[in-house]
């Protein structure tokens, strides 16, 4: 595997990255692909590079400004042999032919130290100047990743700038129960995210297997200081591999459980520039620079996989449900279980015509549909509901997971006003894009199994049990009821309990549901007079009345006050009729209950 290494005029301006076999990249100053932005000659889209296997093919885009430099001469299209380079503005582009692998042979340290994450903090720098640009600049470095690979790179690349006698860093996973390199299958597998070297080398960079698992484990940096010419099982290590210390730091936090930076090095200088270790104790600002960048980022990190799951349960949660559960496993928390919900389903009327009549424009349709599904969507999760599924032009939320919410009943039924409100204003506003829909909304209250619901291929935040049938039910009914919002018996109980003030409710009818054998009492959900003045409170017992009327067998007196109703009111219009086909008498086995003919 071969890696394209950029170099610029500063130690900083650097970064290493793993060519894939037969895939183009673009090189540039800014923009999509590998990008080099200290670098003010090289253009937005400066050259395109294909790795074969045995060489880098590299071809000048024809908006690059200035030439692209191979073996001296201005080329726009050449072939890089690995450990060649070329040219570009300031900066050198390598091609490197080398490998990592974990060393298992590692010699035995002459000397090991470990350092806690707390005595590295307490300490203070000794030598901060040289450490204190690169600290400043550390946030905003790792923050600015747009992806996981680009954040190893950066890190790795700050290891290197932040750590002057560094030869090479690496950022390491070590994942338990893997393949591993040994032939024990339950030995932990560790993988390099990413890494760097100074100087290009024919030498295999590697990390030692023991001083890894040490810092991982002990959740602390351990120190590793090697002597070739006292260490007798392997001389040739610390010489080939250009280090005689190397030092592992573990990052902690969930999003980077069992990550590791690994920082390795020589005492002696290569340059009159660099610092002058004399022994051990010198790598100690070194180590606290690394756990600082470690802290920072498994900070980002666990900011990023929050950030990512509120993200995505702010598809179906409320801002409230999720500050409710920050800091909970998701896995846990959308784990399905048995509980007392309270489920609305929200139905957009005439949607099949809509479809005939726009098959000529159906995205636009789609557009206005989506729209008053929005609508429902954001009522429900303005009441701390969860949205559940979708069908069609039909919504459906629910209450009571994953929190236990025993205000849950209101909640619904709030909802379901605040969506009657909103369709019921653009209908008194010509040419509004929702002027023309009608919804209709159903709620029932009930035992449930509520979570992540679904097969192994597919997966999704539902619920599941009886109560959904009957809210859906309940749905279907305002059709035939003419009543806007139906409302099961226990959920009309809560209602009334809970905020008698907040909503009105009408007794509609006893009905035995198609295809049912069980008598429902089906109640609506109407707005408080001031919001809903064409039905009075007088109205509404009038009607109540009527319907004690009819239960009891007192048709003619039903007959009668159902007229007292205005004529405005469709739902009097299912009593009235009901009555007026048996000639207003109950039939002989009369029980109070309608059944009803169709869904």
């Amino acid at each position: 595997m071969a890696d394209l290494v950029a170099q610029g005029t500063d130690p900083q301006q650097r970064w290493r990255r793993t060519l894939s076999r037969g895939r183009p990249t673009i090189l540039g100053r800014s923009g999509q692909g590998w990008t080099t932005p200290w670098d003010d000659r090289i253009s937005r889209q400066h050259a395109q590079i294909v790795w074969d296997g045995e060489r880098l093919d590299v071809q000048q885009l024809p908006k690059a400004r200035n030439a692209i430099f191979y073996k001296g001469r201005p080329l726009t299209q050449f072939q890089v042999a690995p450990g060649e380079h070329f040219v570009i503005g300031g900066t050198t582009f390598t091609l490197a032919d080398e490998r990592v692998n974990i060393s298992v042979d590692a010699p035995q340290p002459v000397q090991q130290q470990t350092f806690t994450s707390q005595y590295l903090q307490k300490i203070q720098f000794r030598h901060a100047e040289a450490h204190i640009d690169v600290l400043s600049r550390m946030p905003e470095v790792i923050s600015g990743a747009s992806s996981d690979q680009e954040l190893y790179v950066r890190l790795v690349n700050l290891m290197l700038t932040g750590v002057p006698r560094a030869s090479a860093a690496a950022l390491i996973a070590v994942k338990d129960g893997g393949a591993a390199q040994s032939s024990d299958a339950s030995h932990p597998t560790i993988k390099v995210l990413h890494w760097d070297r100074r100087r290009i080398s024919t030498d295999d960079f590697q990390p030692s297997e023991k001083l890894i698992m040490q810092a991982v484990e002990r959740q602390e940096s351990v120190l590793h200081v090697w002597d070739a010419a006292e260490v007798n099982a392997s001389p040739l290590y610390t010489a080939s591999q250009g280090v005689d210390w190397a030092y592992c730091t573990p990052i902690g936090g969930q999003a980077c459980d069992g990550w590791a930076i690994y920082v390795a090095g020589r005492f002696t200088a290569d340059s009159a520039s660099m610092p002058v270790y004399s022994d051990p104790s010198d790598l100690r600002d070194d180590l606290k620079f690394t756990e600082l960048a470690a802290g920072t980022v498994s900070a980002l990190r666990d900011v990023q996989v929050l950030t990512r799951q509120r993200a995505g349960l702010s598809q179906f949660f409320s801002p409230v449900v999720l500050d409710a559960l920050s800091g909970e496993d998701p896995e846990l928390v959308l784990a399905p279980r048995e509980t007392e919900v309270s489920v609305l389903f929200c139905d957009l009327r005439g949607f099949s015509r809509r479809v005939e009549r726009s098959a000529d424009n159906l995205m636009n349709l789609l557009h206005r549909v989506s729209n008053a599904l929005g609508v429902t969507t954001h009522e429900i999760r303005e009441q701390g509901g969860v949205l559940g599924d979708f069908h069609g032009d039909a919504a459906m939320g629910f209450w009571g997971w994953p929190i236990p919410q025993p205000d849950g009943p209101l909640r619904a039924c709030l909802a379901a006003l605040a969506i009657r409100a909103q369709f019921a204003e653009a209908a008194r506003q010509a040419g509004h894009p929702l002027s023309d829909f009608r919804v209709g909304i159903g709620i029932a209250t009930g035992r449930a199994v509520a979570g992540k619901i679904g097969t192994a291929d597919q997966v999704k935040v539902t619920v599941f049990g009886p109560v959904v049938n009957l809210a859906a039910r309940m749905e279907g009914m305002t059709k035939s009821l003419q009543a806007p919002i139906l409302i099961d018996e226990k959920t009309a109980a809560a209602a009334r309990q809970l905020a008698p003030n907040a909503v009105r409710l009408r007794r509609v009818a006893v009905v035995k549901p198609y295809g049912l054998e069980k008598p429902l009492q089906v109640t609506e959900l109407l707005p408080p007079a001031q919001d809903y003045p064409e039905l009075t409170d007088q109205n509404i017992a009038d009607y109540e009345q009527a319907l004690d009327d009819v239960i009891a067998g007192r048709w003619w007196q039903a007959f009668d006050r159902l007229h007292r109703v205005p004529a405005e009111d469709r739902v009097k219009d299912f009593l009235t009729v009901f009555i007026a086909q048996h000639n207003r008498t109950p039939p002989d086995d009369w029980q109070g209950v309608i059944p009803l003919t169709s869904k």
